[in-house]
């Protein structure tokens, strides 16, 4: 891969992982709540789900979302409705150290798995995956050597940005001494999370 479509990579990476969406809102409540080391398993399934959908695109994925646009907006609304879900019980979470046993076994850090399969709801996962692999792909022989470079640089970048977004929300929680404090935190994020929703439907 030239030198020039590499930076422009890098770039359009770091921009689309790096801004707040669904992930990044529930990893910054996620830091806050759980700590770095709890949160680990969500951050890296955040970022393998992403290789996978990147790697469905490259496999001709995309072309079906184009020939079927139906599909776009029945993910849009499944998406819709389990982000509004999520945002409610993040809304709803009580201060850590005072959560009852039932709020413990329903609010815990997400596993790798439940992250990887949550890229699959996320509508913005798709349209960062559907744009990467259509603008920074090679055409020929020179296909699958660049599509690898896409997955590199978005496996490392969204690494990165979510331990970042992860390690603020560690740095807020230990701000949060109260439970009327962590009422408060908790409405906000669910506030953000629901505000993804919105995004979603104008972007």
């Amino acid at each position: 891969m030239e030198q020039s479509l590499l930076l422009s990579l890098i770039a359009f990476a770091w921009i689309t992982c790096v801004t707040p969406g669904p992930n990044n809102v529930m990893l910054t409540s996620s830091g806050a709540r759980f700590g770095f080391w709890q949160s680990i398993q969500h951050i890296a399934g955040i970022s393998g789900g992403l290789v996978c959908m990147l790697t469905l695109m490259a496999l001709g994925v995309g072309a079906v979302f184009q020939q079927w646009p139906l599909l776009q907006w029945m993910l849009k609304i499944g998406g819709s409705g389990y982000l509004l879900y999520l945002a409610w019980q993040i809304a709803q979470a009580g201060m850590p150290k005072l959560d009852t046993a039932v709020k413990t076994q329903t609010i815990k850090p997400w596993r790798f798995h439940q992250a990887v399969l949550f890229q699959f709801m996320n509508p913005k996962a798709w349209l960062m995956s559907l744009s990467a692999i259509g603008s920074f792909t090679l055409l020929g022989e020179q296909y699958w050597s660049s599509v690898i470079w896409v997955l590199v640089v978005f496996c490392l970048i969204c690494l990165k940005t979510s331990s970042m977004w992860t390690l603020f929300g560690v740095k807020v929680g230990q701000w949060l001494k109260t439970p009327r404090a962590w009422e408060y935190w908790n409405r906000i994020m669910g506030g953000l999370t629901a505000l993804c929703v919105a995004l979603i439907w104008f972007e």
